[in-house]
């Protein structure tokens, strides 16, 4: 059996890896019997070399030429939908017409919307400083790896998703690292993104594609001096590991990592729509089993008669619906280890909590429980996240509690409040938000954080653990844009020599600063004064 090629310097060639590894279908429990390399460290050094070659060309290009390839590329992934969302479903075992066709859509419309940001150069966010003659914009970083995760093949993938994107937008190559769980849909988008890099006259080594490498040449690849910057979304463990090695040599590494999304629902919303707010929960927690990075996994509720109501409400509910299929044997085993971690520090299985139940991979659905005080004693063990179909329910004894339960709070990426309709709830609202803000990147009210809205004002980051720095998100034009940017300043340089952005015969609005003042405008001459 032939082992698949890798993509690099433009080029599809064959590996010289002395390693292989098949990915898994999750329904069947199987292997697929295709064979994809791990690649060597002279494939990694091959891949730099070549994304500093098309780096020194990329940063040359008008970002009209730059729209361009990443909106044929989108072209061209909508026009090969079927095959990529039929890989794609055997590989992961998320639907093909539901699930894959609204992950699609989403994908070709980050393109989109990277390629607008790209044409408008809003992301450069130029200034001008007409008394001083100084400007400044952001500006292309160099070549960025992006490491793609398991749950989101086409819209977080390494080599389709929100960081490619961002990264490409800012006129940086990109070396993207396949998710080992989904080699063969990442080899399709590869493909397209390859030809649309060769009609739209890009740089070889725009894109490239390796699939896997072993766990220290990963370490030595956030650590080469010809990568510029990383994006990574997978596990905490592996991801602090790859920080780590990042931060050794002063690497920007923007990274997702963890959340369990904390929801509170005070007593007035409780009594008011408690069933109702629990078929919500249920959706929510179970909707693609469960691997969403905005699963919420910890809900605070009152110790009452409508908490312990709701709490039944949930688990039957959950004990209702059909157990998913996961996306591998280590998912499997990664929620039992979860599970068994939660009670060991004082859960209680409410319902589920064993292997099995649905097809191939699988977990029964599980909601567990635990006393307020519980919860406080053991704060850092029971945030463990349990990726899959899995919730924690703590039970607060006050208002008070409650606030000292979030106090205790990692960040997370999202966190939403459940209030009664009329006033009622006001006040403990009032006690608690200030605590929850700080904790999480995007703050709900009334309903469930599972999805992420691509728009310029979404917020797909948030305090460690949910990610490694609080100031971006991975969502999001142009703000996702400037993660793989640096900040240029020109002081007293000559106008013909400077970006077009802060030229003054460019047309497009800008921040000037005059005579201590902030406005945005047009460009105006400078003073030969």
């Amino acid at each position: 059996m032939a082992t698949h090629q890798v993509l690099i310097a433009g080029q599809w060639r064959n590996s010289d890896a002395t390693q292989t590894f098949q990915a898994s279908d999750p329904r069947a429990a199987t292997s697929i019997a295709e064979d994809y390399p791990v690649s060597s460290w002279s494939e990694c050094e091959a891949a730099l070399d070549a994304a500093g070659v098309a780096y020194a060309q990329l940063r040359e290009m008008p970002g009209e030429s730059i729209a361009d390839f990443l909106e044929a590329y989108a072209a061209r992934i909508d026009a090969r939908s079927e095959e990529i969302r039929t890989i794609a479903a055997k590989e992961t075992a998320l639907p093909a017409e539901t699930r894959l066709v609204g992950e699609l859509a989403r994908t070709t419309g980050q393109l989109r919307a990277a390629a607008s940001a790209t044409r408008s150069s809003a992301w450069q966010m130029p200034i001008i400083d007409s008394a001083n003659d100084i400007r400044s914009c952001f500006g292309p970083l160099g070549p960025v790896a992006v490491f793609g995760p398991n749950n989101f093949p086409l819209a977080f993938g390494s080599i389709s998703g929100g960081d490619f994107a961002a990264a490409i937008a800012a006129g940086n190559p990109v070396i993207g690292k396949a998710n080992s769980m989904h080699p063969g849909t990442t080899r399709l988008l590869a493909e397209e993104a390859q030809l649309a890099a060769e009609e739209t006259g890009m740089p070889a080594g725009t894109v490239q594609l390796i699939y896997r490498i072993s766990h220290a040449d990963g370490e030595k690849l956030a650590q080469d001096s010809r990568l510029a910057a990383i994006g990574y979304t997978g596990s905490r463990n592996a991801g602090l590991v790859l920080k780590q090695a990042a931060d050794s040599v002063g690497k920007p590494i923007y990274l997702e990592l963890s959340s369990v999304n904390p929801i509170v629902v005070l007593p007035g919303a409780l009594k008011e729509r408690g069933d109702e707010i629990a078929n919500e929960l249920t959706g929510s927690c179970l909707m693609g089993s469960g691997q969403f990075c905005t699963n919420p996994g910890l809900i605070i509720v009152q110790n009452n008669a409508d908490g312990i109501k709701f709490i039944e409400s949930v688990s039957t509910q959950f004990n209702e619906q059909p157990v998913g299929t996961l996306f591998s044997l280590s998912g499997q085993n990664g929620l039992q280890a979860a599970v068994d971690t939660l009670t060991s520090a004082g859960a209680t299985l409410v319902c589920g909590g064993t292997a099995g139940g649905g097809e191939g991979y699988s977990f029964s659905n599980t909601v567990l429980k635990v006393a307020g005080q519980q919860f406080l004693s053991h704060s850092e063990q029971l945030q463990t996240e349990a990726f899959g179909g899995s919730t924690l329910i703590v039970v607060s004894d006050s208002i008070e509690q409650t606030k000292a339960i979030i106090e205790a709070l990692e960040g997370n990426l999202t966190g939403c409040i459940y209030s009664a309709s009329d006033s009622t709830d006001d006040e403990h609202y009032n006690q608690i938000v200030p605590e929850l803000r700080q904790r999480v990147g995007r703050l709900l009210n009334d309903q469930m954080p599972t999805g992420v809205a691509v728009s310029a004002a979404m917020n797909h980051g948030g305090p460690f653990p949910a990610t490694g720095h609080p100031g971006f998100t991975a969502v999001g034009m142009p703000g996702s844009i400037n993660r793989f940017a640096m900040l240029q300043c020109f002081d007293h340089v000559r106008s013909h020599r400077l970006p077009a952005i802060l030229q003054d015969s460019n047309p497009n609005q800008v921040w000037r600063l005059i005579d201590g003042n902030w406005s945005q405008g047009d460009v105006t001459p400078r003073s030969t004064d």
